[in-house]
């Protein structure tokens, strides 16, 4: 009779731990829902703004509707037709009439230089109307420019709603009139060379940091409680600082009549002062000393929970103390030398102030143009062109090195 009821009973019990299990899992949901509202709001909605805004095109169609239109089937090789031609003069009259114009003249300046001036001067001295059927003498005599193939193709490349015209200049590339991807002119195509630098200056601090924290993170994790507490107090007293306030001490230490160069030349080290301010050398020094607590964090915090048993094991089995740290210590540290150079690296690469303050017009990384069209010139497609290269460069890289560490923690495990 008791088997019987048990058994009957047991499917309800099985119930009940079911639903407590789902109630925990609603519960611990409900906790971090706020938090997930919270990154999606703050991180994933601005991101995806951004990767918009990076191929959003509709400028153009918007202002010059029949001019896109009639150049929808136009193969980019010669002249438009004269249908093309009458639309331009059709839509350059309406837009300077509803005073829409700006908005179409800045979005083609942007592809080819001058294009403001063209568009202003043809709407203003644009006849009203032009004679049926000659149109495309009226807007030759007004400008020679519309004579030319590529001035038609940015109206053309422009005709949205989508477009790779701004990625394409963040890679140093551009389209033809005819849709061939070619390279950019010499004195456009500079991108390339400032992700190169962005990345090499980012990879230089990290390793720098790597360097300098390494031995101040493993003395940390070996001292005593009561020291390692001091000293981690003199790690984390550069954030009670202001990032611009201790970036403008590098400037005062550096320059010619700083600290240093007075101790250098007060020891006889140097005739003269050095120069160490606006150049890569103050970029290295600024940004190095203002990450090294990211680089410190992350290592002590592994460090912390290796037993120091294994290095005294290792000793005992007859490994000298450098083997000992190769195949016993370092394998298990490296998790924290991987986040600590994943954290670094990433906020190396987006500095703006320190490299603007220190640096010299050669050392400015790419957060500075992203600045400059976000800022100066309203580029916003442009400069969330070269966020995105940038996000996707980072998570490329960072996709590697998350490879590259495993492996190697891996092979240190199997070592052991």
């Amino acid at each position: 009779m008791t088997s019987s009821a048990l058994r009957i009973g047991e499917p309800s019990l099985r119930l009940r731990l079911r639903r407590a299990e789902r109630g925990q899992r609603l519960k611990a949901f409900a906790l971090v829902l706020p938090l997930l509202a919270f990154l999606a709001l703050t991180f994933l909605v601005p991101i995806a703004g951004m990767l918009w805004r990076s191929v959003e095109d509709g400028e153009v169609a918007t202002v010059l509707p029949r001019t896109v239109e009639a150049l929808a089937g136009w193969d980019g090789r010669d002249l438009p037709g004269e249908p093309a031609f009458a639309a331009l003069a059709a839509d350059l009259r309406e837009a300077r009439e509803a005073g829409a114009l700006p908005a179409a003249a800045r979005r083609l300046n942007y592809d080819v230089n001058g294009y403001r001036t063209l568009l202003t001067t043809t709407a203003r001295r644009l006849p009203s109307p032009p004679e049926p059927g000659r149109a495309a003498e009226t807007l030759l005599d007004i400008s020679p420019r519309w004579g030319e193939v590529e001035t038609w193709g940015a109206i053309a490349r422009a005709r949205g709603p989508l477009t790779d015209f701004y990625l394409l200049a963040a890679l140093d590339l551009k389209r033809t009139a005819d849709g061939t991807i070619v390279r950019a002119p010499e004195d456009t195509a500079i991108y390339l060379d400032v992700f190169g630098r962005t990345l090499g200056i980012g990879a230089s601090v990290t390793l720098l940091c790597l360097l300098l924290g390494f031995p101040i993170a493993y003395l940390l994790a070996a001292l005593p409680p009561r020291r390692s507490n001091l000293l981690m107090v003199l790690v984390l007293l550069p954030f009670w600082t202001s990032l611009l306030v201790r970036t403008t001490a590098w400037v005062v230490l550096l320059q010619s009549e700083g600290l240093v160069n007075g101790l250098l030349v007060w020891t006889g080290l140097v005739d003269e002062p050095l120069r160490l301010i606006y150049n890569r050398f103050g970029v290295y020094v600024a940004m190095t000393h203002v990450l090294l607590p990211y680089m410190i964090l992350p290592l002590y915090s592994v460090m912390k929970g290796i037993p120091p048993s294994y290095m005294r094991a290792a000793s005992s089995l007859g490994a000298s103390p450098l083997t000992a740290f190769r195949r016993v210590y370092l394998p298990l540290a490296l998790p924290g030398v991987g986040a600590g150079c994943l954290l670094v690296f990433i906020l190396a690469i987006g500095y703006y102030i320190t490299p603007a303050l220190v640096g010299g017009g050669g050392d400015q990384m790419i957060s500075y143009f992203i600045a400059f069209y976000t800022t100066e010139t309203v580029n916003w497609g442009l400069a969330s062109a070269l966020g995105a290269v940038m996000l996707l460069a980072t998570l490329l890289l960072a996709g590697v090195y998350g490879r590259l560490v495993q492996g190697r923690s891996g092979t240190g495990d199997r070592g052991l």
